[in-house]
């Protein structure tokens, strides 16, 4: 079955007009009368016409589309930084190609080349790994503006937006140790992205102002993954030392801590003494117990938006800091005596 797509020719000649004319009233051209606009604008809600962007893209040399990536698209955080960054850029024009890359390398480096190919304007990412040598490469061979949420990468002509969570996590981890914890244990990803190295800079330097020697066998830093935290925590437990609280860091970490220490029957707040670092949605209503260490998702898209459009525009690589919080609920306040 052929379908006639109502191009701009059909809308010039419902309009009485010449097909110039209708480009510049679709254009917002500066120069055009109100009778013309009016003529082209009633044509093109009765014809149901819509403009042919592919075209558009190939006149302008751009597509007006950003790649977003994610590294997993699971974790709820990052659907809200990708939501506030697909709002602020649709303002400006542009719409996003949201992409997971599964936490998985090769996976990321298939999603570049797909970016590639799809010739867009720009690119906001959650890369896998700061240290794996062919990124860098693939994303400098691109020539296109990229945007980095939460990853350090030298050499690599990016913009970014950095969360502070040392700050957050020291001001946490400081509360444990005044609550005479000593025996604390921290969970997290994998030590070669700067996400946990800020994260555990936060740790270290509140035990080291604590006067708190950090037991190594406290530290189990290998995957953002629940099943890592889980299994992390299991094996805590079935040590002789025993943690008296926990600092999980990111959302699969406490759902995997907080999934094991239910299984062990160790009750937060009381057993144990607990941290989450970053929260979920409706975390205050479904989670009200729990202490945690915030950054706002919503602020980190914006930013991101801001950074590649300013990139896109010919402005030159800058970063956003994003600071994090530290709120104090129940399941940190587990007082130490001796």
């Amino acid at each position: 079955m052929k379908h006639n797509r109502v191009t701009i020719h059909h809308v010039a000649k419902k309009a009485g007009v010449a097909i110039s004319s209708v480009s510049r009233v679709l254009s917002n051209h500066a120069d055009v009368s109100d009778d013309m606009r009016i003529k082209v604008e009633k044509a093109v809600s009765e014809l149901g016409y819509e403009p042919d962007y592919l075209a558009q893209s190939l006149r302008k040399g751009a597509t007006q589309t950003i790649g977003f990536m994610i590294r997993d698209i699971t974790n709820p955080l990052f659907s809200i930084v990708a939501q506030s960054a697909e709002f602020e850029l649709r303002k400006a024009g542009y719409s996003i190609i949201l992409i997971n890359s599964h936490g998985d390398s090769s996976v990321e480096k298939e999603n570049f080349s797909l970016f590639k190919r799809r010739r867009i304007d720009g690119i906001i990412a959650s890369l896998v790994s700061e240290d794996a040598a062919q990124t860098k490469s693939i994303i400098n061979n691109l020539g296109i503006p990229i945007v980095l949420l939460d990853r350090e990468i030298a050499g690599l002509k990016a913009s970014a937006v950095i969360c502070n969570h040392s700050i957050g996590v020291k001001e946490a981890t400081s509360d444990l140790i005044k609550n005479g914890h000593k025996r604390i244990a921290f969970v997290s990803g994998m030590k070669d992205l700067l996400i946990t190295r800020s994260r555990l800079k936060g740790f270290e330097d509140a035990c080291t102002e604590g006067g708190i020697k950090i037991d190594p066998s406290y530290l189990r830093l290998g995957k953002f993954s629940e099943d890592y935290s889980y299994h992390e925590i299991l094996d805590l437990f079935g040590s002789k030392k025993k943690p008296t609280a926990i600092v999980a860091g990111g959302i699969g970490a406490s759902a995997g801590a907080l999934r094991a220490l239910k299984d062990l029957k160790l009750k937060v707040g009381k057993d144990v003494a607990f941290i989450a670092v970053d929260e979920w949605p409706m975390f205050d209503l479904l989670s009200s117990d729990l202490s945690s260490v915030y950054r706002d998702p919503d602020e980190i898209g914006r930013e991101s938006a801001r950074l590649i459009l300013n990139l896109i525009t010919g402005g030159p690589t800058s970063q956003a800091v994003v600071q994090t919080h530290y709120r104090k609920r129940t399941s940190s306040r587990r007082v130490l005596n001796g």
